[in-house]
């Protein structure tokens, strides 16, 4: 899922580099199309917590369970309840943290860097600030047990797209995105976020021509989502 442009996202029983359980991917896919309120997604991540929690059991739990928390951050983050979507961040990493101490699998180390980077988008900037550096360093965990996972590579990337000036580096940012495609991974969702901050940053610098396609291959992973959709707008 992508990392909010303001602040800035191979063991065999690894959840990433296996397919995730077709239960839990309602909930990807709502968080992503954006055609349901948060209320309405509630229902839906209450329903597959209690799958993970009833049919899954010690850091295969703990990994998914941190994942229904993220999803459930970011459906309260994109209606700017910071405060609920802090509390599910809390909870997801104390998920990936408790899968780190059963497992140290790179998407444990991702799943705890993935809900540190938007607590930080959603508290104070001293929280960001004390904070910040640890999305990087759990992400280069990741990467040391498995160089192709496709969202660690893109949380350390999106620091040079997203960041604010002057700390941002679009050419680098749009130089490490475009090498997520060819040397990770990639899930659907990894697919969107990659594709929609290359038409982010190119947006940003006004290249509207370059922009667009990325922004169209975007669309062809999510028609429905809003934010890019909006991108698309821009003149």
């Amino acid at each position: 899922m992508r990392v909010l442009p303001l602040l800035l996202l191979l063991a065999a029983a690894n959840l990433y580099t296996q397919e995730l359980p077709d239960w839990f991917l309602p909930l990807r896919e709502a968080i992503y199309e954006q055609n349901m309120k948060a209320d309405e997604i509630a229902t839906l991540y209450k329903t597959i917590k209690s799958k993970a929690e009833n049919s899954l059991s010690g850091a295969e739990r703990y990994l998914v369970l941190s994942r229904c928390e993220y999803m459930m951050g970011r459906a309260y983050q994109y209606e700017d309840k910071k405060s609920l979507a802090a509390g599910h961040y809390d909870a997801g990493m104390g998920w990936a943290q408790k899968a780190i101490d059963t497992r140290p699998t790179d998407t444990a180390w991702q799943m705890l860097a993935e809900n540190q980077s938007q607590a930080c988008a959603v508290r104070s900037t001293a929280y960001a600030m004390a904070n910040g550096l640890n999305v990087e360093k759990y992400s280069k965990k990741a990467l040391e047990l498995n160089k192709r996972n496709a969202s660690a590579q893109y949380m350390i990337a999106a620091r040079w797209v997203y960041a604010p000036p002057p700390l941002h580096n679009y050419k680098k940012g749009i130089e490490m995105m475009q090498a997520i495609i060819t040397d990770a991974d990639m899930q659907k969702d990894d697919s969107f976020n990659v594709y929609s901050a290359i038409g982010y940053t190119y947006v940003q610098q006004k290249k509207f021509t370059e922009a667009r396609p990325w922004l169209l291959k975007a669309l062809d992973v999510y028609p429905s989502n809003k934010y890019v959709q909006k991108l698309l707008t821009e003149k």
